[in-house]
């Protein structure tokens, strides 16, 4: 006990501040950038293979590369996730990406792993996010850079709803954002789909969905042969300018058609526009009442977007239409979009 008249001493460490009670009590305020980088580049020389000569001073160099790009991208991203430096979840989660990127030296893997380790900062607790984000650091190494494509064409078209697409014009920006990318680098063979069943990543099922069918189903307003106009005609919503629900048919301008992208955005609109439950029913007995087939539907994105042949093509010849992804597999497809297209809607909307 602290007597009055007793001399207090204190021993402060850098970025602290000390205060006075019965006793000394340090509260830490965090390390600064150069502090954080010493810390995880000593987690790395503690830990790693005690290499030799060239190798030794190659796998440092590439440490230091990749810890850099990811406390810069950090940064610039969540500056707040500094502060986890010294948790043994974050030098963990760092150290897996130095030693992966230290042993291959994949610009594209490294790219992959900052990206995933930057955004399992922003989960700090331990939350469905935060476990499947550090599976993927596990699992994204043993995966190579075509089975990554699928994985993302998999989950944009399995798993995506995007709204707002009424024309092809629309279509096609789309596609060429999130599919284009992907699809040279698509695996052919059937061993790169069984390795990913392997690593975790999806499952191949006996049931499968046509490239046909997922494009109808998410894109129904394009492929509407429409009605004719007497079959709509009268009802408050016909050819209002304000709420535009209805409007010629893009593939038949003698017809009119329902302006909405499938059912759950008409479902949206109904709600939106305060649409009578009379006219409501209306709008969803004619909507892709008269449509496409599936070889029109295929011929049709064919003839807008060229490219499209070979997704068509592979589509039938390989597993991607068996294929389903677990959270491990989505979390994955997430992140190699992000990194190829930009921003994309938080994984939390998936992985919950």
């Amino acid at each position: 006990m602290l007597n009055k008249g007793d001399e207090q001493t204190q021993q402060v460490g850098q970025g602290a501040t000390a205060i006075q009670a019965a006793g000394n009590v340090v509260v830490n305020n965090g390390l600064s950038y150069s502090e954080v980088r010493a810390v995880v580049l000593d987690v790395f020389r503690s830990n790693f293979l005690q290499l030799v000569g060239e190798a030794k001073e190659v796998a440092r160099q590439r440490a230091e590369e990749i810890t850099d790009k990811f406390l810069e991208k950090l940064q610039n991203e969540n500056s707040a996730g500094l502060s986890q430096a010294t948790t043994p979840d974050f030098q963990y989660g760092l150290f897996s990406v130095q030693r992966d990127f230290a042993r291959t030296a994949d610009t594209d893997l490294g790219d992959l792993l900052v990206d995933l380790l930057v955004d399992r900062t922003k989960h700090p607790q331990r939350d469905m996010v935060q476990i499947v984000l550090n599976e993927c650091l596990i699992v994204a190494p043993k995966l190579t850079n075509e089975q990554l494509s699928a994985l993302a064409i998999v989950f944009f078209l399995k798993y995506c709803n995007t709204t707002g697409i009424l024309t092809f014009q629309q279509l096609a920006v789309q596609l060429n954002q999130f599919v284009r990318p992907f699809l040279d680098t698509l695996p052919r063979g059937s061993a790169s789909y069984q390795h990913l069943e392997f690593a975790g990543c999806g499952t191949v099922q006996v049931t499968s969905s046509s490239l046909e069918d997922i494009l109808w189903k998410r894109y129904q307003g394009l492929f509407d042969k429409g009605v004719d106009g007497a079959e709509l005609s009268g009802a408050a919503f016909y050819f209002n300018a304000d709420q535009q629900l209805t409007g010629p048919c893009a593939l038949d301008a003698s017809k009119i058609q329902v302006r909405a992208q499938n059912l759950e955005h008409l479902e949206r609109l109904v709600v939106a526009y305060r649409v009578s439950s009379e006219d409501a029913e209306r709008l969803r007995q004619v909507f892709g009442r008269n449509r496409l087939n599936a070889a029109e539907i295929k011929a049709k994105c064919i003839e807008q977007l060229p490219y499209l042949q070979s997704l068509f093509d592979l589509w039938m010849s390989t597993p991607l239409l068996n294929i389903t992804l677990t959270s491990v597999g989505i979390g994955l497809a997430h992140a190699n979009i992000k990194r190829l297209t930009g921003e994309f809607a938080d994984l939390s909307i998936w992985v919950n």
